[in-house]
C-alpha cells in the first residue's frame, strides 16, 4: 500500500482550479471537470458530487469545506517572491515569519478556507 494524495473538497471547481493554477502555480495535468489533478500529485474534487459519491447524500446549505484541522504545505525556492505575488489575493493567517526550527514561511486561506502554509525549502 502507498499513499497517493490528498483531496479537498471544494465548493466551486472553476475557481478553485483557478487560484491552484495561476496563483500558485501548479501546473494541471488532468481535468475531468470536477476532479483536477495537478503535477505536484495534488489534487481538488468538486464537494457536493464527492459527497454524493462517497456518502452517497450531499449537506445542506453553503458551509465552507475548510475547518482549520489540517494544512496544505508547499515549498517555494523564494518565499518572499511567493509571499509578493500571493498576499493581495487571499485571506492571510501571517506573512512570512520565522519558525522555530529555523524554516520561513507564510500562511493562509484557499478559497474554500482550507489553509495553506508555503515555506521555504528545507535543506
Amino acid at each position: 500500500m502507498r499513499f497517493i494524495n490528498p483531496i479537498p473538497f471544494v465548493r466551486d471547481i472553476d475557481r478553485s482550479k483557478e487560484f491552484y493554477n495561476k496563483l500558485l502555480g501548479l501546473k494541471i495535468i488532468e481535468d475531468a471537470g470536477n476532479f483536477v489533478l495537478f503535477e505536484t500529485g495534488f489534487a481538488i474534487h468538486e464537494g457536493r458530487s464527492l459527497e454524493q459519491t462517497v456518502w452517497r447524500r450531499t449537506r445542506e446549505g453553503a458551509q465552507s469545506y475548510g475547518r482549520r484541522n489540517w494544512l496544505l504545505y508547499f515549498e517555494d525556492g523564494d518565499v518572499d517572491a511567493a509571499f509578493e505575488k500571493i498576499a493581495p489575493h487571499v485571506e492571510l493567517i501571517h506573512p512570512v515569519e520565522k519558525q522555530a526550527w529555523g524554516q520561513r514561511v507564510f500562511r493562509f486561506y484557499d478559497p474554500d478556507g482550507h489553509a495553506i502554509e508555503i515555506g521555504e525549502p528545507q535543506s
